[in-house]
């Protein structure tokens, strides 16, 4: 299924003034996004600075204690929930399945925001989840018990969840966890076709390099806040690298696609003791 960026680029999915806390520790405060419609949306930064926390208040996972997420012109709180699921899919970071599930039960079930009274499971519902384990490379597994996976099988899995739900906007939190460096690759040019195909895609990313490579659109973040976005030959430059990340580090093209490439820099050796 193909869909089409909004007229203009318009967002469908922003955020303002939020507040996002868990119990009373808050992570971010007043903080306002705009994911442009029909980009590659990628947000980096270091460990606990707020990637996740904001990807879980746009998916309606974490309810804001100030300000509002807004999809489509209304705030998000408000949509039904079959509704939000036909439109906005998420993975989040860490996902159980039911006890003793088949990988092909756990993807089918990418299709039930699309199940009605009056539309049951069809042919179109299991040429969808074919196709998307097809796309994820666990087709062959499609029999085995979740349970049984390994920690980059059950990635995938779950992956290929998503993309069974075939909504317009896909948000990914740590796609690549677990994933050897191959598989790594394979699902970022999944998610690359995804969005050349006419999807929004929202990922945090830990590697800054994949990131760069990947998104059309970057949001850098530190200390729960916005420090930088917009393209990434705009956001990675050593100054904001080593801002952001602590990390002192030349940036370069990459010989591969031209984009900004981080090449820390190299460790101070003390000398050998006589």
């Amino acid at each position: 299924m193909k869909h089409e960026p909004r007229p203009g680029g318009d967002a469908r999915l922003s955020g303002s003034g939020l507040t996002l806390a868990y119990d009373k520790r808050t992570i971010t405060r007043d903080l306002d996004v705009v994911v442009p419609d029909g980009s590659f949306t990628v947000i980096v930064g270091p460990n606990a600075c707020g990637k996740s926390t904001l990807l879980r208040a746009l998916a309606r996972i974490l309810r804001p204690s100030a300000g509002s997420v807004v999809l489509d012109g209304e705030p998000i709180a408000g949509w039904p929930a079959k509704k939000l699921a036909r439109t906005l899919g998420l993975l989040p970071q860490s996902s159980i399945a039911p006890e003793g599930i088949s990988v092909a039960d756990l993807v089918a079930r990418g299709r039930y925001p699309h199940q009605g009274l009056l539309r049951q499971w069809s042919k179109e519902d299991e040429r969808v989840v074919g196709e998307s384990m097809a796309a994820t490379g666990v087709e062959a597994l499609a029999d085995r018990s979740v349970d049984e996976l390994s920690g980059g099988q059950r990635q995938r899995v779950w992956i290929a969840m998503a993309l069974a739900q075939q909504t317009p906007l896909l948000l990914l939190d740590e796609p690549t966890t677990y994933l050897d460096i191959a598989h790594q690759i394979e699902i970022l040019d999944l998610c690359a076709r995804l969005h050349e195909e006419g999807r929004t895609v929202v990922a945090v990313l830990h590697d800054l390099n994949h990131a760069a490579r990947y998104a059309t659109h970057m949001i850098a973040m530190r200390d729960g806040r916005i420090v930088a976005e917009g393209e990434p030959a705009e956001v990675v430059t050593a100054d904001l690298v080593e801002t952001v990340f602590g990390l002192p580090c030349r940036v370069i093209d990459c010989p591969e696609t031209g984009t900004p490439l981080v090449v820390p820099a190299a460790r101070t050796r003390t000398p050998a003791l006589s």
